[in-house]
């Protein structure tokens, strides 16, 4: 089991700018489902403000089922077009957030292999790669998603 820790991600600009994610939260909600919130530390944004990604795992009620999600959320601000008649400026708030999410379902007879092979076949598929890519086996996503393991 990982330990949890900050993580490094790339965003998706013309030229990548990497935003590291302190681990904020672990726990385990009422439904038995184990969450691990991770989120940028920008001292210049409101925490609301800042990207985070959440991990979220749960055994499906009656089933053998593990269910894994891995969510991203980039909260977009507000454009604050100056003061009023009185020389107030607002605070900027977050308009909206834009959010992406990848789901797994893992029988439990399912193997490491078997879920590490699904999961490169939708990852070659987002990236559009028409070539062999070696899978990643290692990292908070390939540990929640193929091994079935939470951080901790």
């Amino acid at each position: 089991m990982a330990q949890q820790s900050a993580i490094t991600v790339f965003d998706g600009a013309t030229t990548p700018v990497s935003h590291t994610l302190q681990p904020v939260d672990n726990k385990v909600n009422k439904d038995g489902s184990r969450i691990a919130i991770y989120r940028e530390n920008n001292p210049a944004l409101p925490s609301e403000a800042q990207i985070r990604i959440e991990v979220i795992q749960r055994e499906l009620p009656g089933s053998r089922i593990v269910e894994t999600r891995l969510v991203a959320v980039v909260p977009v601000m507000e454009a604050i077009a100056g003061q009023n008649a009185s020389g107030y400026t607002a605070a900027p708030k977050v308009a909206y957030e834009d959010k992406v999410e990848f789901r797994t379902l893992a029988h439990r007879r399912s193997t490491v292999a078997s879920r590490r092979l699904c999961k490169q076949v939708m990852l070659n598929f987002l990236n559009n790669t028409a070539l062999t890519v070696t899978p990643i086996s290692a990292g908070v996503a390939d540990e929640a998603v193929t091994q079935l393991f939470m951080p901790t």
